[in-house]
């Protein structure tokens, strides 16, 4: 396959992210304007002119670049609306990363962003173009709920120890998010709560569910020889990946929806690119798309974390708890923030931002060496996903 290492590597100089939450106060345009405008007072008190071109990752609360010209009175700059389901934050990012590298632009911006909670977006049926009525029509948390019994079956074991690692997980992700001043949800749940909350599909309950919230992030990107004009304190990327399946996954009677087979391409072509050859040692922290908590789970192993069929044990042993060996979704996750999700791929990278500059506050990691975001849309047998690797040292 021929996916390549950046040729001229770029990095982050700036970078902002929103609160996120039920903003009612606030619409999409006061959201993508303190994005934006945080992003270039951090990337050394860059103006919107200093910016040559942006890509903006919005998924429902708006069309074309003018969705971003508008709110920041601009004009006359070449500006990119992408979309890629809820991958569309790493999308946006992706791409403005390809127009540094390629010599077509100096200075870009990929901003997300999106208000879900105006549009009375439950998160429960996922929008669908016309088609010929043959694709099963489920509601998300249904399409993800048969993880559990699937991993069971692969791997012979018994769904009760399944539901105890999501408890886990559950747990572990408020937990971090209680410690995050912007996460929508900012409180800690005991698992006695999580793990007696009623089920709303198969063994999912509302804890083992994101939510839905409003919210916006903005980067900042040069080519790396760069940065350091804009901050002392750049983040490079290592790797930027991509993986659309066949999208045949819920008509394919082989298909058991106990793996997530396009997070593992993605993942192994951003290692490939990024010269890691064991992620499990060489990644120090992670943001994965936990829009289920079962989807965390079959994550570390897609991503090379745990081996197939002990990811659960992992789970319960610590191994990616905030003091664990290798902390997943320190910032809260999903779970904590919820997926406006335009903006979600770049909260995200936001994070490693944070940790990698040691603005983490009691979340930091001491001395990460990789920093790993893996973002996806879609549902299992019908995915993108997006990998993307960073750290403080350039390539």
């Amino acid at each position: 396959m021929g996916s390549h290492a950046l040729a001229t590597p770029v990095a982050v100089v700036g970078m902002a992210c929103t609160n996120f939450g039920e903003l009612w106060d606030r619409n999409v345009d006061d959201l993508l304007v303190e994005a934006t405008h945080g992003a270039l007072g951090s990337a050394g008190g860059l103006g919107v002119d200093d910016v040559d071109a942006f890509w903006l990752g919005s998924m429902i609360s708006g069309v074309s670049g003018l969705t971003l010209t508008r709110p920041l009175n601009i004009s006359h700059k070449p500006v990119t609306r992408v979309e890629n389901m809820c991958a569309t934050g790493s999308e946006a990012f992706r791409n403005a990363c390809y127009a540094v590298s390629s010599g077509a632009y100096d200075v870009v911006m990929a901003v997300g962003g999106e208000k879900l909670k105006d549009a009375g977006y439950s998160g429960l049926e996922m929008p669908s173009v016309p088609n010929d009525g043959t694709p099963p029509v489920l509601s998300a948390p249904a399409m993800y709920s048969m993880i559990v019994p699937a991993y069971a079956r692969r791997y012979g074991v018994p769904e009760e120890q399944i539901k105890e690692a999501m408890t886990h997980i559950a747990w572990k992700n408020h937990g971090n998010g209680a410690r995050n001043p912007r996460a929508q949800f900012r409180k800690e749940v005991p698992k006695e709560t999580i793990a007696a909350a009623p089920t709303l599909a198969g063994r999912l309950s509302v804890f083992d569910c994101s939510g839905v919230a409003d919210g916006a992030a903005a980067a900042v990107i040069v080519r790396a020889e760069d940065a350091l004009k804009y901050t002392d304190k750049p983040l490079y990327v290592h790797a930027l990946a991509l993986d659309a399946g066949s999208g045949t996954g819920r008509n394919d009677s082989d298909y058991d929806y106990s793996d997530l087979a396009e997070a593992a391409a993605s993942a192994r072509t951003a290692y490939a690119q990024a010269g890691i050859t064991d992620p499990a040692t060489e990644i120090s922290l992670a943001e994965v798309h936990d829009c289920f908590t079962p989807t965390e789970l079959v994550l570390m192993e897609e991503l090379g974390f745990s081996e197939r069929g002990k990811a659960w044990r992992d789970v319960l042993d610590g191994r990616y708890d905030r003091d664990g060996a290798l902390p997943v979704n320190i910032d809260g996750g999903l779970k904590s923030f919820g997926h406006p999700i335009g903006a979600s791929g770049l909260r995200m990278i936001f994070e490693m931002w944070l940790q990698f500059r040691g603005e983490a506050g009691e979340r930091q990691v001491a001395d990460p060496r990789f920093g790993l975001v893996q973002n996806q849309g879609g549902s299992p047998g019908d995915l993108v996903s997006a990998v993307t690797i960073v750290s403080d040292r350039r390539p």
